[in-house]
């Protein structure tokens, strides 16, 4: 077991600097602003996560965690790629004349299981332009995600799954290849939705059984 408050205190003083916004100049008495930023950064963060430590988990793995560094590297670049690609498509949307857009709720279940993962997804797709998570139903572990075009539902759910196979690894150490669970609520070709937890191929199951009943009788 690691104690976590140490590389907690650090992180949160390099986060301070960061929301300083230093300037690397040094002063007259040859100390940088950066080192006394630290330092402050230091002094308040060290306490703070010692305060803290018993929300921690009871263990901390060392060597999956730093297996997990380079896709979490990597879930961050592909994310903010998404934000900036997200950010002109709704620009265009928004500016055309015709307004192209289609605004739907669709399903979106998930092969991630811990809280963590399922937080850091669900915050991704709220923090995207154009898509907003609204729900998320922990029974059937689905998130219930409203997206301002929702023409090509397969394009939409593209970059939340290749989040979550990066999330499936930094959270969970498990393979990507994890077969995506069936959508439930998906709309029957009437237009009309099933009922809750039906999945699109249980109407028809209903039907078959309904006239198996009836050429019994």
């Amino acid at each position: 077991m690691t104690r976590r408050w140490l590389p907690v205190g650090l992180a949160l003083a390099v986060l301070w600097l960061f929301v300083r916004g230093v300037d690397p100049t040094p002063l007259p008495g040859g100390v940088t602003t950066i080192a006394e930023e630290f330092l402050i950064g230091l002094l308040v963060g060290l306490p703070m996560a010692f305060v803290l430590r018993r929300f921690y988990e009871p263990e901390f793995a060392v060597r999956p965690s730093l297996r997990a560094t380079p896709y979490a590297g990597l879930y961050l670049a592909v994310f903010l790629r998404e934000v900036i690609t997200a950010n002109i498509d709704v620009a265009y949307r928004v500016l055309a004349p015709s307004m192209p857009i289609e605004p739907d709720v669709i399903a979106v279940p998930l092969r991630v299981e811990s809280d963590a993962a399922i937080t850091t997804i669900a915050n991704s797709i709220s923090l995207t332009p154009g898509t907003l998570t609204m729900d998320h139903d922990a029974e059937t572990n689905t998130l219930y995600v409203h997206g301002i075009n929702c023409e090509d539902e397969e394009a939409l759910l593209a970059p939340i799954r290749t989040w979550e196979d990066y999330a499936l690894v930094i959270f969970e150490a498990r393979d990507p290849s994890t077969p995506v669970p069936d959508r439930p609520g998906r709309p029957s070709a009437d237009g009309g939705r099933p009922a809750d937890g039906a999945g699109p191929g249980m109407a028809a199951d209903t039907e078959a059984d309904i006239g198996g009943e009836a050429d019994g009788e």
